[in-house]
């Protein structure tokens, strides 16, 4: 089993197979090993200055450095990643999103936040960026005229996502990142629904990409964990600021995300199928108002999607065609095949009631109508659908 150096030709399902497999990882084994080790011991002394001086994975040194289980992981995400350089790990998401942020900005800094970003990215820029002196502004990101305007005062970096935190609009991201390469601004996107796999965020023109882990990769609802992969420049800035901050991921979850990756591709592939059966069905049903799903033609974001994404995940959301609140509360409550939680990703389906305006400064969300996000799983589409029905009925 090679590096993976020469596999750049294969498809993305075969580079899910191979990715992060070299021999002198896993050795006579299909899978890496679990490297269970804080300490790594050396021969000699000098061995001991020479691996500290050798910053880099493949290179014994002490644990937070990681060690094959965990370098296997980070090479096959890269592998999977179209532009990346290297890819750095995290043990959560939200600990990748805070990862990727402070590996790029400083204090007096100014950053530009997607209005339709995941909320943990909108407290971070609210919380600890503004205790550490960084000013955000958030914008519409279908808005790009408006976003050109806000580089009339400098920015350092932009933070997107597309398609959107639980109203799924996507937006024009190679038009975004192009505005902000021309400002010299970095460009970070979450990109956590679609994965690579869905959207190739680096070769879309952002410089680095984030993902949760938990979600697609996982797939099993057992394990937390995030990442960030870029080219040369910001993976060498992403390493040393999660270094600084002592971020390590567990060797035991590393190898339970590696375990998931090799099926993923299979899995969003019918996630996605049954997502977009259910999305359709939806639309026929007179106690629903409007689908939020950009794969349905009738999506506003469509067309953007179709040029831009290969891909698609089973997450979207609907609005419910009533005035009363607690209207998604009782059809999740009604549902008997979809478990409340949040996360999604993984095989089992998931409803959960949103309400997007508390989580915007200046879209508007669903305009305070009750809505429900849904994380469709691995369950058979026509059971779902018969579950939904049930529930619609009822509430």
């Amino acid at each position: 089993m090679s590096s993976g150096g020469d596999d750049g030709h294969l498809k993305p399902a075969t580079r899910l197979v191979r990715g992060g497999r070299r021999k002198a990882w896993t050795g006579p084994v299909v899978n890496p090993p679990i490297w269970r080790a804080s300490t790594h011991l050396y021969d000699k002394d000098a061995d001991r200055r020479a691996a500290g001086g050798n910053n880099t994975d493949g290179q014994f040194f002490y644990g937070r450095r990681g060690a094959p289980t965990q370098w296997a992981l980070a090479e096959a995400l890269t592998q999977i990643e179209p532009g990346a350089y290297g890819t750095q790990l995290y043990p959560s998401g939200v600990a990748a999103i805070a990862g990727a942020l402070l590996a790029v900005l400083k204090p007096g800094d100014r950053l530009l936040m997607a209005d339709n970003a995941y909320d943990p990215s909108r407290s971070m820029a609210t919380g600890l960026l503004t205790r550490m002196g960084v000013t955000t502004s958030f914008f519409d990101p279908r808005d790009v005229d408006t976003y050109r305007a806000l580089f009339a005062d400098p920015v350092r970096a932009v933070w997107l996502e597309s398609p959107g935190s639980l109203t799924f609009e996507v937006c024009d991201v190679p038009a975004l990142a192009a505005i902000a390469r021309d400002h010299g601004t970095v460009s970070l996107i979450d990109n956590t629904w679609a994965s690579p796999l869905g959207f190739a965020a680096l070769q879309h023109g952002c410089d680095i990409v984030m993902m949760s882990l938990s979600k697609h990769v996982g797939g099993h609802s057992d394990l937390m964990m995030g990442s960030a992969s870029a080219g040369k420049r910001w993976y060498t800035a992403l390493r040393r600021t999660a270094q600084e901050l002592g971020q390590v991921v567990s060797p035991d979850d590393a190898a339970l995300a590696a375990r998931g990756l090799r099926t993923m591709a299979v899995r969003l592939e019918a996630q996605t199928r049954s997502a977009l059966q259910i999305a359709a069905w939806l639309e026929t049903r007179p106690e629903v108002a409007r689908v939020l799903c950009p794969m349905l033609p009738s999506d506003p974001g469509h067309a953007l999607w179709r040029r831009d994404f290969t891909g698609g995940c089973g997450l979207f959301a609907f609005v419910l065609a009533s005035d009363d609140p607690q209207a998604s509360a009782r059809v999740a409550d009604a549902l008997r095949l979809f478990g409340i939680g949040y996360s999604w990703g993984g095989f089992e389906s998931l409803a959960l009631p949103i309400a997007p305006e508390d989580y915007r400064t200046i879209m508007p969300g669903t305009g305070g109508q009750p809505a429900l996000r849904l994380a469709i799983g691995l369950e058979d589409p026509g059971d779902l659908i018969a579950d939904l029905a049930q529930a619609l009925a009822q509430a």
